[in-house]
């Protein structure tokens, strides 16, 4: 009984100090598969109307693994989102640790006549979050319809670039240039893209992203 007493303590005395030394040594750093680009939008990032594959985030992540580079990317288009819907995501969007963030929200504030002072913050305060984690951003400038007047329009279309100068950040004037009111690349809605006009944006997104990426 004695013996097998003293060898408990042994044992507990043995996993005690085991316990001690693995709580002093410096915890193990994983590193991450891959390096994220996140594609952050809209109905424009999402894909919609068109096959996955067809997508502008599924098209350049072709472009990227072409070009050997070891980027993953991740489609956090949301169909229908806003700015301020934006703004509800983007922390938790941030589990993903992205090394770029591509911001592409607006159209929707446009679309709905929405205010251009919020759109204006809310863009701001994506831009401090993904830079509070350290991720580089390509901003996507949008374009408003007519429907609300040209002060409107205008003041509207101004928001994309003053924040790009602000921030130094890589800006792309207009994610739907070549594309918006072209019936060969657009949907029947006259808004969203066909498979050809993604093709149209992936080469305009992929202007601005390759100088941003590191193999």
């Amino acid at each position: 009984m004695r013996t097998n007493l003293l060898n408990f303590n042994q044992i507990f005395r043995l996993f005690f100090v085991l316990g001690v030394i693995t709580a002093l040594l410096p915890e193990p750093v994983y590193s991450k598969e891959k390096a994220v680009v996140l594609a952050f939008g809209d109905s424009l990032t999402a894909g919609y109307g068109v096959k996955d594959e067809e997508s502008y985030p599924s098209k350049l992540q072709e472009k990227i693994s072409s070009a050997g580079f070891p980027h993953k990317v991740v489609n956090a288009g949301v169909s229908g989102d806003t700015t301020a819907g934006g703004v509800r995501r983007i922390r938790w969007l941030m589990k993903h640790e992205p090394e770029i963030v591509i911001l592409a929200l607006g159209a929707n504030d446009g679309l709905r006549g929405l205010s251009i002072d919020e759109m204006r913050k809310n863009l701001e305060i994506m831009i401090t979050i993904c830079r509070e984690h350290n991720a580089q951003i390509l901003l996507a400038g949008m374009k408003a319809l007519p429907n609300y007047g040209e002060d409107y329009m205008r003041e509207f279309e101004t928001v994309f670039p003053a924040l790009a100068e602000k921030h130094d950040l890589i800006f792309l004037p207009f994610l739907l240039e070549g594309v918006a009111g072209e019936h060969e690349y657009t949907q029947s809605d006259g808004l969203h893209p066909l498979a050809s006009g993604y093709s149209i944006i992936t080469d305009l997104v992929w202007q601005r992203l390759k100088p941003m990426l590191k193999k």
